[in-house]
Formats: structure tokens, C-alpha cells, sequence
């Protein structure tokens, strides 16, 4: 039986995937003629459609070849549904782009549209495989090796790491347990199977594949001592440094010098992710913005129309790092609205202050439709093309409100911040001041382009709800 990461596992992926690249480069020669059909792709002479066997044998190896260069079959790489399909994207990718070369050194005359057809078939299979392979794996038809866990630890990073242990188990990560610290109070859904120093005796009457010390920092100094008691036992030892909880966005393990060391201030966003997600702002607003143009001029009459006053508002904002910018908006409250801010303002039963209620009377007849369809936000997308916010991510905050977070909160401004995003998607304005900032930091941590994607999708059945908009 196969079993997930396993050595078995990864020869058998990889040989699905050179014997899916070789079908998808046999469909793309066969369905060649049919691609005639569509009017951009010309008639193509019989010297042009590949037969050499030495090119049917190549590809799937140059394909095998750049999946292991690239890591594609390394089980810490791909433990996340969305790190596999990625990395195998970007192989893919990488795969074509040697393949592109090799034909034009040996055969030139390959048709475009037979490449373009291979590419797309190579990705569905490639991709699909995998869904379907995690969904058999989730559901229970095929089973991992099973890898007793002991958590030395019972404190907010050990029962963390127990709750990721406990959303993996279809992997095979099986939690044996918990050693209690005298440092901690354990909570009470959690099994404890003794104190730190039953570490050697645990893990031998248990049969513990691999301890997992989560201990705070006041306690770092019995380390050395568990990793002692270990050492002759076959066992796997990993650390979760509580010096995490300092770390604002991801920390990593890099080299200094020739020294690992823990980087606690890696950039949210690194240089490649940075460029990706520009490049993705610019273009899709620029195309939004094309397509919306008459309705936005169309609003901007009608707000001229039905009340005094400009028909953009510009109001002062914290954006990426703490840098002030204007963001634009189109005007939605009479003129001097924000002279009447502390006549409206309330607060909930905790004590946190709610700036935006469902009756306030500073709005518009107009404004209340452009608030409720959050087409009152469309300006926004002048700002995305400036560089001073992006489509995606955290909202941006009144200067006056930043003054009030907690020094954590300020971790939501280490990208750019985003016309919509992860708790707007997830609850809008009915969540009151500061309770969206969880969801704020999540987004920034578990970043991707893709997720981008997913809330830009999301967003516009939001709006339509309506829900939280006023």
C-alpha cells in the first residue's frame, strides 16, 4: 500500500508525472489537425508534427529532472495543499522553458499551438492527480505512515503545534500526547502523559517516533538536558523556539557566516512576491478601471447633482509601514462630516470604539447606495495605480485609530494595504475597531498570490450581501 511521503510515494509521484507529460505530449501531436479549428492557428506541413522517438524519450525525463531539481517531491515542501500545487506550477513552468530551448536548438519548425496544447493538457493532469490523490488521502483510502508525536510542553506553542498535529492527522502525524512543564497550567482537554523529566521513559513504553519540545523561554535551560536523555533513542527531535511569538511576520532559519541563526524580522513580503503582486495590481486595475470608467464618470454626476460639495473625498490614511498617503473616495457624507465624528461614534459592551453605524445622519441619499454597493470605494483603484495601496490586504487605518492599537497590531501594515481583503471577505464593517486585525495578520502570513486571487473572486458576492456595508 502506498504511503503518503514516503520514499515509495515519491518515486511513484514521479513517475506519474513523466508518464502524464509523455500522454499529454502524445494528445497534443494527435489532436494537432483538430487545432484547425480555431481561426488563429494555421495549416502545418507533415515535416513540422514531431515522430523522432529520441524527443518522446527526452521530455519526460527533462520533466522528471527539473521536478527533483526543484523539490517538487520534497514531503516538507509540499505538506500544504496550496505549497504543492505551487511548486508544481513553477516547475511546470521551468520545465517548458528548457523544453522551449531544447526545440529551438533542434526543432524549430515544432508548431506553437502543438505546445500550447501540451503545456495545458501537462498542467491539468500534473495539477489534477495531485487534488485527487490529496482528496483519496483525506478521506481515508490510502493511508500515511503513522509517526507517533510527543509534545514536551503544555503552553500556548505546545498546544498550538497539538492543533496543527490535530488538522494533519491524515498525513500520518499521529499526537501520543503531552509532558507537562511546571512553568505552564495545562489545559484541561489535553493529554498529559507526565512531567518533562518521564521524557526518555514516554517516549520508550509509547514508541514515539518524533518529540516535539515547545517548552517558554524561562524554561530553554532544560533543552540540552531532554536532548541528552535522547540521544541513544531513534528519535527525532525538533525545537519550536517560543522566540516565534516575538517574530512580527515569518521567522526563518538562515545562514550567517557559515552559523544558522533564527531571523525574526524576515520581510512579509520578499523582492519576487513583491514585484508579483505589483505587476498583478497594476494589471487587473488598469483593466477594472477600463471597463468602469463610464459608471464612475456616471457616479460623479449624480453625486455633483444631489448634494454640494467635491465629488471625491480625500481623507488621510496609514498605509504600508506606517506611511500617510490620500486615499480617495467618492464623497458619501455632507460637507465638514468629520467636524460631527464624536456626535455618532459609540462603543460596544468591551469597550471598543465603533465609528460607522447603519442610521448615521451624515450620509447622503447617494452615498447611502454607494456605501451599501461599496461602489463609494472605485476611486481606490487611482490609489492602487499610484503605488499607495494595493487591490488585496489589510484596510487602510485613520491615522487617529493607529494611535489606539497595541504595539502587536501594528504588524497588519507590513504590506500594502488593500481596497478589499481577508476579514472583509469574512465580515466587513459589522466587526468593530481592532477585532479585524487577527484576520489581518493571517493574510500577511500566509500570503500568496493565490489567495489574492481567492478573495478578489470573493469579494463580489460580499458586496452583493451587503453585509456589514453602511
Amino acid at each position: 500500500m502506498l504511503r503518503r511521503f514516503s520514499v515509495n510515494y515519491a518515486l511513484f509521484s514521479m513517475a506519474l508525472d513523466m508518464s502524464l507529460t509523455l500522454l499529454a505530449l502524445l494528445l497534443a501531436v494527435a489532436l494537432r489537425p483538430w487545432l484547425l479549428l480555431l481561426p488563429f492557428v494555421k495549416p502545418l506541413a507533415l515535416s513540422a508534427i514531431p515522430t523522432s522517438p529520441l524527443l518522446f524519450i527526452m521530455i519526460p525525463i527533462l520533466w522528471g529532472v527539473t521536478f527533483l531539481v526543484t523539490s517538487v517531491y520534497d514531503p516538507k515542501r509540499i505538506y500544504r495543499a496550496i505549497d504543492e500545487l505551487q511548486i508544481t506550477f513553477v516547475a511546470t513552468a521551468v520545465a517548458a522553458l528548457l523544453f522551449a530551448g531544447l526545440l529551438y536548438l533542434t526543432f524549430r519548425e515544432f508548431s506553437r499551438a502543438m505546445f500550447a496544447a501540451f503545456l495545458l493538457f501537462d498542467l491539468s493532469f500534473l495539477l489534477g492527480w495531485r487534488i485527487v490523490a490529496r482528496y483519496i488521502f483525506k478521506i481515508g483510502r490510502l493511508s500515511a505512515p503513522k509517526r507517533r508525536v510527543l509534545i514536551v510542553g503544555t503552553g500556548d506553542a505546545g498546544q498550538r503545534v497539538g492543533n496543527m498535529i490535530a488538522e494533519y492527522h491524515w498525513m500520518g502525524l499521529d499526537l501520543s500526547g503531552y509532558l507537562h512543564d511546571d512553568d505552564t497550567q495545562p489545559a484541561s482537554n489535553i493529554a498529559i502523559l507526565g512531567q518533562v523529566g518521564d521524557v526518555r521513559h514516554v517516549v520508550k513504553t509509547r514508541q514515539i517516533d518524533d518529540v516535539v519540545i515547545a517548552l517558554p523561554q524561562r524554561a530553554y535551560g532544560q533543552i540540552n538536558k531532554l536532548v541528552l536523555a535522547l540521544h541513544d533513542l531513534p528519535v527525532n527531535v525538533r525545537v519550536v523556539p517560543d522566540y516565534f511569538s516575538l517574530a512580527l511576520y515569518r521567522a526563518s532559519v538562515e545562514d550567517f557566516g557559515g552559523l544558522p541563526m533564527i531571523n525574526l524580522r524576515d520581510p512579509a513580503l520578499n523582492d519576487v512576491q513583491r514585484l508579483i503582486k505589483r505587476l498583478f495590481d497594476i494589471t487587473i486595475a488598469g483593466v477594472i478601471l477600463l471597463f468602469l470608467l463610464p459608471l464612475i464618470l456616471l457616479l460623479a454626476l449624480i453625486i455633483k447633482l444631489d448634494s454640494k460639495g467635491p465629488v471625491i473625498f480625500r481623507q488621510q490614511r496609514v498605509g504600508e509601514n506606517g506611511r500617510l498617503f490620500g486615499m480617495f473616495k467618492f464623497r458619501s457624507m455632507i460637507v465638514g462630516a468629520e467636524k460631527l465624528q464624536d456626535k455618532v461614534k459609540t462603543t460596544d459592551a468591551r469597550g471598543n470604539v465603533i465609528f460607522k453605524t447603519a442610521d448615521d445622519p451624515r450620509v447622503t441619499r447617494i452615498g447611502r447606495l454607494l456605501r451599501r454597493t461599496s461602489l463609494d470605494e472605485l476611486p481606490q483603484l487611482f490609489n492602487v495605480l499610484k503605488g499607495d495601496m494595493s487591490l488585496v490586504g489589510p484596510r487602510p487605518e485613520l491615522p487617529m485609530l493607529v494611535g489606539q492599537y497595541e504595539p502587536w497590531q501594528h504588524k497588519r501594515f507590513a504590506v500594502p494595504q488593500g481596497m478589499t481583503g481577508w476579514w472583509q471577505v469574512n465580515g466587513r464593517a459589522d466587526k468593530p475597531l481592532h477585532l479585524h486585525t487577527e484576520d489581518d495578520i493571517y493574510y500577511i502570513q500566509n500570503y500568496s498570490l493565490w489567495m489574492d486571487i481567492y478573495i478578489l473572486l470573493k469579494t463580489p458576492w460580499v458586496v452583493v450581501r451587503g453585509k456589514g456595508a453602511y
